[in-house]
């Protein structure tokens, strides 16, 4: 009933990434339907920072699995608890550092506080220049 198929299958002279379009599945698993997310919280961190900063670099770090084993997380069930983001945004121009917190932390206000939500939450906020100054100074220490 099904056709098992194998690399021997294959002809050698094409390459199985240029099958993958005629292939009968699809690469990546998209659905009309809501999919429950395997990352609902860093989810919600990038589409709100996003949607409201428009940061020129965004990178969200998961480090919950380093904090699993404290009295607090004891009990929980969420693998999303503790996160280190980095954000570089013209939003935090002429803002101080503790401004630039809190206009996160505003940002993220509902996802701190939800059952199993965020539980720690670690900032580096940066202006473009800033970015700019920190990426020279560690050019000229590699030199």
């Amino acid at each position: 009933m099904f056709r098992r198929i194998t690399a021997t299958a294959l002809t050698p002279a094409v390459p199985i990434r240029a099958l993958l379009p005629i292939l009968p599945f699809p690469r990546r698993l998209q659905s009309t339907t809501a999919m429950a997310s395997e990352t609902p919280m860093e989810d919600a961190i990038r589409t709100k920072v996003t949607e409201a900063l428009s940061p020129s670099r965004l990178e969200i770090f998961n480090d919950s699995h380093k904090h699993s084993h404290h009295k607090a997380m004891q009990g929980s069930t969420s693998r999303e608890t503790h996160f280190r983001v980095v954000i570089t945004s013209e939003a935090f121009r002429s803002k101080m550092q503790p401004a630039r917190h809190r206009l996160v932390y505003g940002l993220l206000r509902d996802e701190m506080a939800a059952d199993g939500g965020i539980h720690a939450l670690q900032l580096r906020t940066l202006t473009p220049e800033e970015e700019e100054r920190q990426k020279a100074k560690e050019e000229a220490d590699k030199a």
